[in-house]
């Protein structure tokens, strides 16, 4: 057991060997390159190969209109901030303080696997490789899932661009390439079902904004809604689902900014612990003399 742990590059450790954290910067920054590079490129151009006739990402997005169609500007934006995001996640590899180095370090399997899954996920959904794209989705959403469970407690920085903004662009993305995967998706069912299941947008982020205190996911969930419910709202003015969509937004942003003030103001820690005033603690061992 013990040696299956020394292998396992998920295995949750307290330090890391000088090798493996050079292991993690170099594959850190290739595979977000990897990353950005495949997706700033299909954002504009189709692919030129592939048995299925296919499209940039944005053609796509159009070309199957569904109830849970993006707009393209909004979530490209999404997009650029994640990156940057994973970017200053990834110079925490490359500080001078061993702890912050080791917090890095200790996400950095599964951030490097959410980089190469999201390459996959955009060669095969150019491709318009549906059902193969929604796997791939499927299978980050629980790599992503296991390290915000497992890893929570990092600084902001960290969990924004290695954790929660991936992860809710992955749960997003779930509904969207879905959406498309399935046939008829102009048909009254399907979008009866996008009606009903939109809603689990609101119950997935108000789950980490008050459970969790987490506002980077509660902000990025409220972005992603925005961008649901304006493409929406452009497709068919007369319906429910922009509707639905700026409410979810609206509401995730409340929460958001609820949890989020007291933590700013310091008050609360990232994660709602509340902190005790300076002076409190260093009257109390006073007072227990007493």
């Amino acid at each position: 057991m013990d040696r299956f742990h020394q292998i396992n590059p998920f295995a949750k450790r307290d330090s890391h060997t000088t090798t493996s954290i050079t292991t993690y910067k170099v594959l850190s920054l290739l595979t977000w390159l990897l990353s950005v590079v495949t997706t700033v490129y299909y954002d504009t151009h189709a692919p030129a190969d592939g048995k299925y006739l296919g499209g940039s990402i944005w053609h796509q997005n159009y070309h199957h209109y569904s109830g849970f169609t993006q707009n393209a500007v909004i979530t490209s934006i999404y997009f650029v901030v994640m990156f940057i995001l994973q970017l200053i996640y990834t110079s925490h590899l490359f500080s001078s303080d061993a702890t912050t180095v080791n917090a890095a370090a200790s996400v950095g399997s599964h951030f490097i696997l959410n980089n190469l899954l999201h390459f996959a996920w955009v060669m095969l959904f150019v491709r318009s490789h549906f059902v193969w794209s929604e796997i791939i989705l499927i299978i980050n959403f629980f790599n992503l899932s296991s390290l915000y469970f497992r890893h929570a407690t990092y600084t902001k920085l960290i969990h924004a661009g290695a954790v929660s903004w991936p992860l809710a662009w992955t749960f997003v993305a779930i509904y969207w390439n879905g959406a498309i995967m399935v046939p008829h998706q102009h048909s009254l069912v399907a979008r009866i079902f996008a009606n009903v299941f939109i809603w689990s947008l609101l119950g997935y982020g108000l789950f980490f904004i008050f459970l969790y205190k987490d506002y980077t996911m509660g902000f990025a969930l409220s972005v992603l809604s925005a961008s649901l419910g304006v493409a929406q709202f452009f497709r068919q003015i007369i319906a429910f689902q922009w509707i639905f969509a700026f409410t979810i937004m609206s509401v995730l942003f409340v929460a958001t900014v609820l949890v989020a003030v007291p933590a700013w103001t310091g008050r609360e820690d990232f994660f709602g612990n509340r902190r005790e005033p300076v002076g409190d603690a260093e009257r109390a061992p006073l007072l227990a003399d007493n």
